[in-house]
């Protein structure tokens, strides 16, 4: 009866949000047609991760997104593996996704925000300093503004990426 209530749960919670319950199913089929057990453990875990960040980074703009470590997945199945038997069942599956999700649509949409408005207003408001500056004023001065902001938009990218990894 309790697992029965779990279902009806889940299935009004994937109701709300299509777009999970298309990962849900998608990933679900894919790792349990191959195998006789109808639960994912840590393994299937972490490639199910891996093939929806693959998703993610095809079809989002923005910079890559890195997928959790194996560590953190492990971390995950814990936190979400109800009756602790180490394996996720479908319920327990797509409570994981929903949360992951969420998570992952959060940092997408701030790297949304800081690609289409942030960066380019730190590219047009540099211009000028850059202008004057005496070493490179006389070559930003020369350059399209097409190619001084891809310039710029790279430089600011790599610095972001070697300060994300301090």
């Amino acid at each position: 009866m309790l697992s029965m209530l779990r279902l009806i749960v889940v299935a009004a919670k994937e109701q709300k949000n299509p777009q999970v319950k298309k990962i849900v199913d998608r990933v679900w089929d894919r790792f349990t047609s191959t195998s006789d057990s109808q639960k994912l453990g840590l393994q299937d875990l972490y490639c199910a991760i891996l093939l929806v960040y693959n998703d993610i980074n095809k079809k989002l703009p923005g910079p890559f997104n890195d997928p959790p470590t194996r560590e953190e997945v492990e971390g995950y199945l814990e936190t979400f593996d109800r009756n602790e038997d180490g394996m996720l069942d479908r319920t327990e599956f797509a409570a994981f996704l929903e949360k992951f999700t969420k998570n992952v649509s959060a940092r997408v949409s701030t790297n949304i925000l800081i690609f289409s408005i942030v960066i380019p207003t730190i590219v047009v408001w540099s211009r000028p300093g850059a202008e004057s500056l005496p070493v490179v004023g006389p070559i930003v001065r020369r350059a399209p503004n097409p190619i001084y902001s891809a310039v710029m938009t790279t430089l600011i990218v790599f610095a972001g990426s070697q300060f994300r990894k301090v």
